[in-house]
């Protein structure tokens, strides 16, 4: 599992500046506070690192849903990110600094129900990008393409390969001045992950593989080939604690050494 953050990654982060819940924010995290796990949604993330002796740092990041239970706002000390929906699909999402000043927004567009492509647009070059996105049989994503330079001569690919519902191993391949490529391979636990309910076409734009698949990452195995061959790197191992519904409250990951090395915490609203 890698620290999942929307605001910054490739192509993500949206939401309507009007988006407050009509429902009661307050974070849930009993099995009496709300009536199942499908109403559940996640509202808040702290991750906090814990690698750094007597200054622990980290992020907080909430999720805020309108009354049709649809992402609408991000928000994190770096900025915020809007969606936009159009019949269900989110089909525009504005990003910001923490000045809230516009960096890029991000066009989706559809071949009927099935996300084909994301155009992102910088207010400067920095962040301009195009994203192919390709599923498997099953219907899951299975690749993307990015796009980093309007020639396309500098990528970035992302392949996934499942077991059942998750993820089991995601390979990253960058082009350019120079290239090299990185793996992950996962296990898991057999409880819904935190991101169960958020929309399927935003997990597909965000990407990742703790969002893609169904459970919680309980090793995270992590591997590099800058040379041609692979190199074995970290492994970090997870271990949760949940609540009434199987949703995780609190992760704990660490590494090689068994020294814990990032903490997460979970909080959700009923809507």
């Amino acid at each position: 599992m890698k620290n999942f953050l929307f605001l910054g990654l490739i192509g993500t982060t949206v939401f309507l500046n009007s988006c407050s819940s009509s429902n009661d924010d307050t974070p849930i995290n009993s099995p009496n506070d709300t009536p199942s796990a499908q109403t559940l949604f996640l509202s808040k993330v702290t991750t906090t690192y814990l690698d750094l002796p007597g200054n622990p740092q980290g992020n907080i990041q909430t999720f805020s849903y309108n009354n049709q239970a649809q992402l609408v706002k991000m928000q994190s000390q770096e900025g915020s990110t809007t969606f936009e929906y159009s019949n269900g699909k989110p089909i525009k999402s504005n990003t910001y600094n923490n000045q809230q000043q516009l960096k890029y927004y991000s066009e989706f567009n559809y071949n009927g129900d099935q996300l084909v492509s994301n155009k992102r647009v910088s207010t400067t070059a920095d962040y301009n990008g195009t994203y192919e996105y390709s599923y498997n049989a099953q219907g899951k994503l299975s690749s993307s393409r990015i796009c980093n330079s309007a020639d396309c001569t500098s990528t970035t690919n992302e392949l996934y390969s499942y077991y059942g519902d998750n993820v089991l191993i995601y390979t990253i391949h960058i082009k350019g001045n120079s290239s090299f490529s990185v793996r992950n391979d996962y296990s898991y636990d057999n409880k819904l992950n935190p991101y169960t309910n958020l929309n399927k076409y935003l997990k597909i734009i965000v990407g990742k593989s703790d969002v893609l698949s169904k459970n919680n990452c309980t090793i995270d195995k992590n591997s590099s080939n800058n040379n041609g061959t692979w190199q074995s790197d970290k492994t970090i191992t997870y271990a949760y604690e949940y609540n009434g519904y199987g949703f995780p409250v609190k992760a704990i990951g660490k590494d090689n050494d068994g020294k814990p090395i990032v903490q997460y915490d979970y909080e959700y609203t009923s809507l």
